[in-house]
Formats: C-alpha cells, sequence, structure tokens
C-alpha cells in the first residue's frame, strides 16, 4: 500500500509497504480523507513540540471500516468513523481521574506514533466513534473542531459572556463556533484580514480587530472598558500568548490553547492584580468528539467554507509548501485517499 512520510523537515516521500494486520481489539481501517492541521505544518517546518522523525503525519482523519470485532459501540465492517487519535494509557492518574486528554503517557497519531497519511491503518476500536450520518469531509474535521469544543468546556463559559478569541486559523474558527452555541459574545482578534473577514461573513463575528500596538484600546472601547471575561488563545505564538492576558477583564480566565516550543514570561504584578485563572487547554475528550458530531449532523457549522483546498495524496508532496503561504488563503486543507 502506499503512504506519506516526513523524513525530515521540508521532506516527504511516498513509499510502498506492506498492508496491516491486525489483533484482537484493534479495527482495521481504509482512510479516505486526511485534514491538515496545524501540527502537520509546524512539523514539516520543523518546529513543532515534541516531534522526531521520520513520522507518518495525519491524525484527522476519515475512515472506513474494513475489519473489527464485535465492540460496545456497535461498529460494524461498512461504517464510517471518527477515530479520536489519543492513545492514552488508562492508568495514569490523569486517566483515573476521567482526563485522559491529557495522559501522562500519552500518545498522538501523527506526531507521536505513525498516523493516517496511508491507505490502511490499524487503530485500537476503542478511539473510535460512528459517523454514518457524516460526509467524509465533515468527518475528516471533528477532531480539530473537537479542540475548540473543548476548550470553551473547560473555561465553563456562560450565555452573554464577552469573550476574545485570538487566532482565526481552523482552531480559533472552532473556539468561536462553540463560544457562540454556548451564547457568548466573541470579538475576534488576527494578524490576517482575509481570516477576519472570513469569521465575520460565515461565522457572524459582529466585532473583528487586526492584531497590533491598538488592539487592546479597540478591545477596551467594544466592552466599555470592561475587557473580555475569557480571552482564549488559538495562535500558539509567544508573543501573542504573552500578551492575551492584557484583553482580560479583572476576574477572568485565560485559556491557553495554543501551544508555544519555549518558555512565557508574564508580568505577576499586572495578572495578580485581576487575578488570574491561567487555563492549560489539550487535546479533547470523548464528549466534546460527540458533542462536535451532533454540531455537524444539525448543520451548525460552515463546512464548504471552512475547506478551502483539496488534494489527491498523490499531489499533496507538490502542493504542502503552498499551504504554508498566508497570501494562498488556506484555511483547511484536505487530502483524499480514496
Amino acid at each position: 500500500m502506499n503512504y506519506i512520510v516526513c523524513e525530515k523537515p521540508r521532506q516527504f516521500h511516498l513509499k510502498e509497504k506492506a498492508y496491516p494486520s491486525r489483533n484482537s481489539g484493534e479495527a482495521l481501517l481504509k482512510i479516505t480523507k486526511v485534514g491538515i492541521c496545524g501540527t502537520d505544518l509546524h512539523a514539516y517546518a520543523g518546529n513543532q513540540a515534541f516531534f522526531t522523525y521520520p513520522r507518518i503525519l495525519g491524525h484527522e482523519l476519515a475512515a472506513e471500516v474494513l475489519e473489527i470485532d464485535k465492540n460496545q459501540r456497535n461498529i460494524k465492517a461498512g461504517d464510517k468513523v471518527v477515530i479520536m487519535p489519543y492513545l492514552s494509557c488508562g492508568r495514569c492518574i490523569a486517566c483515573r481521574n476521567g482526563k485522559t486528554n491529557c495522559c501522562v503517557d500519552m500518545s498522538v497519531l501523527g506526531v507521536h506514533t505513525d498516523g493516517g497519511m496511508q491507505e490502511k491503518l490499524v487503530v485500537p476500536e476503542n478511539i473510535l466513534l460512528p459517523a454514518n450520518q457524516l460526509s467524509d469531509q465533515e468527518t475528516a474535521i471533528v477532531e480539530c473542531l473537537s479542540i475548540g469544543a473543548h476548550a470553551v468546556r473547560r473555561a465553563n463559559l456562560e450565555s452573554g459572556e464577552q469573550v476574545v478569541v485570538i487566532g482565526c486559523g481552523p482552531i480559533g474558527i472552532g473556539l468561536i463556533k462553540f463560544a457562540q452555541i454556548k451564547g457568548a459574545h466573541v470579538i475576534a482578534i488576527d494578524m490576517n484580514q482575509d481570516r477576519l473577514d472570513y469569521v465575520k461573513k460565515y461565522l457572524g463575528v459582529e466585532h473583528t480587530v487586526l492584531g497590533g500596538q491598538q488592539a487592546v484600546e479597540h478591545v477596551k472601547k467594544m466592552t466599555g472598558s470592561q475587557m473580555a471575561t475569557a480571552v482564549f488563545d488559538a495562535t500558539g505564538h509567544k508573543g501573542a500568548l504573552e500578551s492575551g492576558v492584557d484583553f482580560m477583564a479583572h476576574g477572568g480566565r485565560y485559556i491557553l490553547v495554543g501551544l508555544s516550543k519555549g518558555e512565557l514570561t508574564f508580568s505577576h504584578p499586572a495578572i495578580h492584580a485581576k487575578e488570574t485563572s491561567i487555563l492549560c487547554s489539550r487535546n479533547a475528550a470523548l464528549v466534546d468528539f460527540e458533542h462536535v458530531i451532533s454540531v455537524l449532523e444539525n448543520g451548525e457549522f460552515p463546512v464548504a467554507s471552512f475547506i478551502t483546498h483539496k488534494v489527491h495524496y498523490t499531489d499533496m508532496i507538490a502542493n504542502f509548501e503552498n499551504w504554508l503561504q498566508p497570501e494562498n488563503g488556506v484555511i483547511k486543507a484536505m487530502v483524499d485517499f480514496q
């Protein structure tokens, strides 16, 4: 079968290997679609944390079941499935407390272990969710959107809250949508005007702010000097992460969704005066995946506009470099393995 491997930064190869075989408790899958995540882009560029080469990328996956044993979710051969790509141990303190998304021994498909950029894949059956009501394209964006759904749940948003989302890439777009579903009022911030235009047009965001030196003043005016009770960073950029608390109201919380490789520095007097709650949000849990599947089934997310670039896997290597360039207007690229 064919697969694509990232041998080292900025070097993909299309190769062949034998078909995999499964053991009891595992499922053999045919991969149909692979969504390209910021993690994939960072891994290709050589600046992804917790990453080693060579690696088969791909953790935003749509698949069809080829073989599976009898299982608790009643998934059968021929079913379409969402893959929760987080392989947790089930034994550590986080897993025992229901936080499998931050397992001590977490292994993520396409990051710590080989992922879905291959025609067939074997995975544990317990990370599969039925998705027969979704299209393959919808199925392949469930994991991406679950990141935002989890962060919003972690922030415990209430209806009517004023929220700032920094970064309007795929994760930020998901954050905005799930904050809106909770009834929050969102101010979106980005350095790219096209991204701001997108969330205004397709998500109905009323207030957008172009990032820069005047951004804090703009948010101050929009909130009547109160600022936002919840601020989400979806950039992973060191400067943005360190300055996000400036948009937060006194008594608010700051949710770090984007991941930076290095250290962050905050002014303690500034965050202390606001009694800041700093929360990190990692991956997603089963309940978040189920919520996203429900939202997609109900047609509440603009899938058609969200997926901006589509290629067959045989053309992916030639196109991948272009997806790194902001001027090409990529929101979500998707690779077809059928």
